[in-house]
């Protein structure tokens, strides 16, 4: 979607003037895996516009195999304003009405795509947009099944969509499905019923998760697979400009260190690296790394701790 960043912060009714950009939290993920040097597709619709082609021709810049990205007649654009606090903490009115995903239906989904890929990423914002379009990721996955793909799911909740319910009850019956969840503690606890991080491995050994990821923001992050527990400490930032899209990199990371067959410690502390990356970056994705800025900035981090 077409995101709109304020020129400044404070209220939006005090907000004069705002910068053009892309977002969107799957998107947000493709980016950093294609920038990561991973072979990317991204499928969606958006709409047959200017604001969707200038979306359709970021992502091809971005280099994301764009194939699977349709522009839809008569469905604008979703587009999204935020409003930018003090301390990088934002707030996001969307407008999404007729939806060009609207479009979108479970035999959309090429199955080509899944027979040469290796990894399908879902996320909680897409079928929280409109209940239809649970089916299509029931599909989806049930393709990715088919075709041997590992799973990974960053529960994006956001409850302006749709209730805590309908949020628990979808995201739980995929679950058995998922090999990597990634999610923020508030996340897990909307899923579990707590912030007990034995409590959490407890639940996530109960549907067969490979890899538990519970991000904890500042405080940094743990990583749960093999009966092991791996913790990872904040790492420094020179200065916290926008917190948006930090799971979205930190998400990216690990996808990037666990299709490598990375440790994983150095999958977990590689995910922080991005995610502290991003948040010294104004932008839902312009903070993401390359991969060699990446590798940079953990090898260094890695001195560090020594």
């Amino acid at each position: 979607m077409i995101t709109f960043d304020p020129s400044v912060s404070g209220p939006l009714r005090f907000v004069d003037s705002f910068k053009k950009k892309v977002g969107g939290a799957e998107l947000n993920i493709a980016i950093g895996c294609a920038r990561l040097g991973l072979q990317t597709t991204f499928l969606s619709r958006i709409g047959d516009d200017e604001f969707g082609r200038f979306i359709y021709n970021f992502l091809r810049g971005e280099g994301i195999d764009v194939s699977e990205v349709k522009l839809v007649k008569d469905h604008p654009t979703s587009l999204n304003f935020k409003e930018l606090r003090e301390g990088g903490f934002s707030e996001t009115y969307y407008y999404r009405y007729k939806s060009p995903t609207l479009t979108l239906t479970p035999s959309s989904l090429n199955e080509d795509v899944f027979r040469k890929s290796r990894l399908l990423h879902i996320s909680g914002v897409f079928p929280s947009i409109n209940s239809r379009n649970i089916g299509i990721i029931d599909a989806a996955i049930q393709l990715a099944k088919k075709h041997k793909l590992k799973i990974s799911l960053d529960p994006n909740i956001r409850l302006k969509l749709w209730s805590e319910k309908k949020a628990k009850d979808t995201l739980l019956r995929w679950l058995p499905e998922v090999d990597y969840l990634l999610a923020g503690i508030d996340e897990a606890e909307l899923l579990f019923g707590t912030q007990d991080v034995d409590q959490i491995i407890y639940n996530a050994k109960r549907y067969a998760i490979s890899h538990l990821f519970i991000k904890l923001g500042e405080k940094g992050a743990k990583l749960w697979t093999n009966e092991q527990l791996y913790t990872c400490d904040s790492i420094h930032t020179t200065k916290v400009v926008d917190v948006v899209g930090a799971g979205d990199g930190f998400g990216a990371g690990a996808i990037y260190g666990l299709l490598h067959d990375w440790e994983p410690e150095k999958v977990l502390k590689f995910a922080n690296t991005i995610g502290a990356m991003v948040v010294e970056v104004y932008g839902d994705n312009e903070g993401l790394p390359y991969l060699d800025e990446a590798i940079s900035r953990f090898e260094n981090r890695k001195k560090i701790d020594r």
